[in-house]
C-alpha cells in the first residue's frame, strides 16, 4: 500500500521493481526476537475492535484511497468484527455509498507506534482475483511528511489470484511506486488461503528483515535503497483488504464473495 499524503490517497502501479538478492549467512538478524512483548492484540473478546488500539478508515476506494479501487471501507460488523478468537475483515459484493464492494481498513496511528523490533501477525488470507489484503506500516509523521518521505514498510501484500505468493516491500524517497524495493516469497507445498501463516519483520537501525513463518526471505539495508533511508523513527500499523484497483485488477465472475481476511493476532516485540 502506498499513501500520497497530499490528497490522502493511495497509488499503486501495475508493475514494481523486484530486489533480486537472496538471504545469505552474512545477513544480520535482530537479537530481540520475541523476548520483550510490548503490544499484542489477541482478538479474544467477541464484538467490535479494541478502539484504545485501533481506529477505522472510512471512505470510498475510488475517491479516498486511489488506485481505482472498488471498495468502500466501513466500520460495520458486516465488514469487520472480532469473533471466535480472530479479527474478521470481510469483503462483500454489494452496492454501498456508490461503490460495488465493501471492506475494512484499520490502523494504530495515535494509539500505538513503534520504532524497531519485531512486528508480526498470524493471518489466513482470502482467494480470488481482485482481492488485495495487506499488513503494513507508515511513518508516524505521515500527516506532515509527504509520502514517500514518511516511509512505508509493507510487511505482507498478497494478490488473491496468486495464493502461494506474498510480497515484502519498502517505499521511501527515490524508491517508491514502480521503483519500490520488493521481493516475493513462494510458499512451498501449500497455499495462503488454506491455513494461517505468520508474517513479520525484524527491524533495526540499519536493516529490515522479512519473514514468513520464521523463514527469512528478504533483507533490505540502506545500501539496497536508491534514496534516503527513512526507517529510523516510529511507525504505525495498518490492516486492510482492498478490492480491485490498478495492482490486482478487478474481481471477475469466478471470484467468490464474501471473502474473509482472518487475523489471529498482532504482536510487537522489542
Amino acid at each position: 500500500m502506498i499513501l500520497n499524503k497530499i490528497k490522502h490517497r493511495i497509488f499503486i502501479p501495475t508493475a514494481v521493481v523486484f530486489l533480486l538478492f537472496s538471504c545469505t549467512k552474512d545477513e544480520k538478524q535482530t537479537v530481540v526476537t520475541k523476548n520483550n512483548l510490548v503490544m499484542s492484540d489477541e482478538f479474544n473478546i467477541n464484538g467490535a475492535l479494541n478502539t484504545n488500539l485501533w481506529s477505522y478508515n472510512i471512505g470510498t476506494g475510488t475517491d479516498g484511497w486511489g488506485n481505482k479501487e472498488l471498495q468502500y471501507y466501513t466500520s460495520r460488523p458486516e465488514n469487520i468484527k472480532v469473533e471466535n478468537g480472530v479479527l474478521k475483515i470481510t469483503a462483500r459484493r454489494e452496492q454501498y455509498m456508490g461503490e460495488a464492494f465493501t471492506s475494512a481498513r484499520i490502523f494504530t496511528k495515535g494509539n500505538f507506534e513503534t520504532k524497531y523490533g519485531r512486528i508480526e501477525a498470524r493471518i489466513k488470507l482470502p482467494r480470488g482475483k481482485g482481492l488485495w489484503p495487506a499488513f503494513w506500516m507508515l511513518g508516524s509523521n505521515s500527516d506532515t511528511a509527504i509520502w514517500p518521505q514518511c516511509g512505508e514498510i509493507d510487511i505482507m501484500e498478497y494478490l488473491g489470484n496468486s495464493p502461494t505468493k506474498v510480497f515484502g516491500t519498502v517505499h521511501g524517497p527515490g524508491y517508491f511506486a514502480g521503483n519500490a524495493i520488493t521481493k516475493s516469497y513462494m510458499l512451498p507445498n501449500s497455499r495462503f488461503d488454506t491455513d494461517f501463516h505468520i508474517f513479520g519483520v525484524e527491524w533495526d537501525e540499519n536493516y529490515i528483515n522479512f519473514y514468513v513463518d520464521d523463514v527469512l526471505y528478504n533483507q533490505i539495508t540502506p545500501s539496497n535503497v536508491t534514496g534516503e533511508w527513512v526507517f529510523n523513527k516510529p511507525f504505525y500499523i495498518i490492516l486492510n483488504m482492498a478490492v480491485g484497483g490498478n495492482y490486482p485488477g478487478s474481481p471477475n465472475s469466478a471470484t467468490p464473495f464474501p471473502q474473509e481476511m482472518l487475523v489471529d493476532y498482532v504482536r510487537v516485540y522489542q
